[in-house]
């Protein structure tokens, strides 16, 4: 894969949530399964791509809804910095799924399947509830992130020419990862709403994350490999067991205490940057 990395010569906002703007392509010759050519692997994060573009739009949607009312000036600059992030994210996504696409992959049915729930969402639950859902998504993408960033075994067997774009994802997701929590915390503010949702949002992501799977799965033209699905299970949930051994974080958001900053993932980006700006020759990534 061929990415360059165009970093604004200056900051866009006074925080340390700076966009860095990428233009990732693809390789042609970069295999179907792409993940150690294991079919489970690659369809899970395939269909978890294919969320991402509509799914930063409601992030980013939810907290600019508060943003005029935000008093706090280092707060309303993250702000602008978690926006600028979240799009460029979504603009990424969109390229890896129109790439998968070419692979055989039916990614345009999921993103529009997306589309239509969030849309529905939208429409149905409240300015507060929609920012709870945010901040309980971020606590998912930040775990999932900083497992990435911090696990470089959970990474054995992915396509070096992809890396570069799930190692920036990230490291960007590990540094905003406390934003719209503190949009809530500060607009809004409920226990209730914020852990109801928590748990509601928990089912839905394991269930829609499921479905995409299965939506992919049912438009290839191979054939389940049953293989790869026991042994996909057992990477989750068995040994090593990358989604058990979130369980501990996950549950950590119920406390009323709870803060995403209390994890500091501050050494793990600047590895991830570090590696980053090494893989596509920009050590200005690292500085």
């Amino acid at each position: 894969m061929n990415a360059k990395a165009k970093v604004a010569e200056r900051q866009v906002n006074r925080s340390d949530v700076q966009p860095r703007r990428m233009d990732f392509e693809f390789d042609p010759d970069i295999p179907r399964y792409w993940f150690g050519n294991d079919q489970f692997k690659t369809i899970l994060l395939t269909a978890l791509s294919c969320t991402f573009p509509e799914g930063e739009r409601f992030f980013v949607r939810s907290v600019r809804h508060y943003q005029k009312n935000i008093k706090d000036l280092d707060l309303r600059e993250r702000v602008k910095g978690f926006i600028g992030q979240e799009a460029h994210h979504g603009n990424e996504h969109e390229s890896f799924n129109a790439f998968m696409r070419e692979k055989g992959f039916a990614s345009d049915k999921v993103e529009k399947f997306v589309l239509e729930g969030l849309k529905w969402q939208a429409k149905h639950m409240s300015r507060e509830r929609q920012l709870a859902k945010t901040c309980a998504l971020e606590h998912f993408t930040a775990m999932l992130a900083e497992l990435l960033l911090e696990n470089p075994e959970f990474r054995e067997g992915m396509d070096e020419r992809m890396v570069p774009l799930w190692l920036w994802h990230a490291v960007e997701e590990s540094e905003h990862k406390a934003v719209a929590f503190d949009v809530y915390e500060d607009q809004v503010g409920s226990y209730w709403i914020r852990t109801s949702e928590m748990a509601k949002t928990t089912l839905e992501f394991l269930f829609f994350t499921g479905f995409h799977y299965v939506q992919l799965q049912r438009e290839l033209d191979d054939p389940v490999d049953w293989r790869s699905v026991v042994g996909g299970f057992n990477w989750l949930l068995g040994r090593p067991g990358w989604l058990r051994r979130t369980a501990p974080r996950w549950l950590s958001y119920f406390k009323r205490d709870f803060h995403p900053d209390k994890r500091d993932g501050t050494q793990s980006r600047k590895e991830g940057l570090k590696l980053l700006a090494k893989m596509l020759d920009r050590p200005d990534l690292a500085a």
